[in-house]
């Protein structure tokens, strides 16, 4: 089922937790809404999830308005199901109890009960919970907890699945893991997902389309690759691609860096990087060398990463951050110069 999320806002009293946020999600659709905390995105899920009404502006899921400062489709009669950050798992109830919860609802009392049955099979099968089917939270790890939180909100097959940082209770190696889980599930129901992260890679990694927030706008929307690799403000360049911001001197598509007037080629550069006078550069763009026509630069400090070491080099009072392959290794207060791997002159 699409969505369409048009101008909305919403006021917390004086406060202002979303203004005039637009964006349309086709049916089965994955959207990412990306932003550090406090930035609106857990606020903007609510109201699409009808646990809040919007101050302004309207939610639609396909023809059917589900949200306007006047109306409000009640929570158990939008089709949708929602995965929490925290699991939300009750003790007393086994992981078949928590997929079987919502087929109680009054709108599934006419599925007999041999359907019922075989449909939570299946569900747990679908998540790889089958042989867990009669243990309890407390005698599960985070994986299998938040497995038994997909399993419960797939169901009843909803077209629409909220996801409220899913991943973030779980360990670096774990999340990997459960970003292919959810990858499947998405496959396997065709649901559209509207999913909340702070984490990048995460957004990079599952999303059809991100939408980043902050300070409850949308700074930019478009696919992990125009995110990445073209973004159209200081905030998302630095938010999502970790990109050092160089300040200098636009001229047409060549920009002249302030402190070394070095030129770069910056046709595919944003126009509002350019009014700024900024010019953004990947970390893993820069190549450190000890000697040349570059950037002048000190080694402040250094992070071995395993297949690369990253560097946080000061050059005139600030830090620009490298990413180097491990061949290359250079010592604290060493003087170097920074060359940018392609365009500059």
């Amino acid at each position: 089922m699409s969505l369409k999320i048009s101008n909305v806002s919403k006021m917390y009293g004086a406060n202002i937790a979303l203004s005039n946020v637009f964006i349309e999600i086709k049916d089965g659709e994955f959207v990412c809404i990306l932003g550090p905390s406090g930035c609106g995105k857990t606020t903007l899920l609510r109201l699409v999830g009808g646990f809040e009404r919007p101050s302004q502006g309207l939610i639609y899921s396909g023809d059917t308005l589900y949200s306007s400062p006047d109306r409000c489709v009640p929570v158990e009669r939008r089709n949708l199901g929602m995965v929490f950050q925290s699991f939300a798992l009750w003790p007393n109830m086994t992981v078949r109890q928590h997929a079987e919860f919502p087929l109680l609802q009054k709108k599934y009392a006419g599925i007999d009960a041999s359907k019922k049955k075989s449909l939570i099979s299946q569900t747990l099968e679908s998540v790889g919970l089958s042989a867990l089917a009669n243990r309890y939270p407390d005698e599960l790890s985070g994986g299998q907890k938040q497995r038994v939180a997909l399993a419960r909100a797939i169901i009843t097959k909803p077209q629409i699945l909220l996801m409220d940082e899913p991943l973030s209770a779980l360990d670096a190696e774990l999340k990997i893991s459960m970003r292919k889980e959810i990858q499947d599930i998405h496959r396997m129901t065709g649901a559209t997902i509207l999913y909340v992260t702070h984490d990048q890679s995460e957004a990079l990694a599952m999303a059809d389309r991100i939408m980043i927030m902050r300070n409850g706008e949308v700074e930019q929307a478009g696919t992990p690759e125009e995110i990445y690799l073209h973004p159209r403000t200081p905030f998302a360049a630095s938010f999502v691609g970790k990109y050092n911001l160089l300040r200098g001197i636009w001229d047409h598509d060549l920009f002249y860096e302030e402190s070394s007037n070095l030129c770069f080629q910056g046709q595919m550069i944003e126009p509002e990087l350019k009014k700024m006078g900024l010019f953004p550069v990947r970390p893993d763009e820069f190549q450190i060398q000890k000697h040349g026509n570059g950037i002048p630069a000190k080694i402040k400090n250094r992070q071995y990463c395993g297949r690369e070491i990253h560097y946080s080099v000061e050059s005139s009072g600030r830090l620009i951050t490298v990413y180097a392959p491990v061949r290359e290794s250079y010592k604290l207060n060493e003087s170097i110069v920074l060359i940018k791997k392609d365009g500059m002159n």
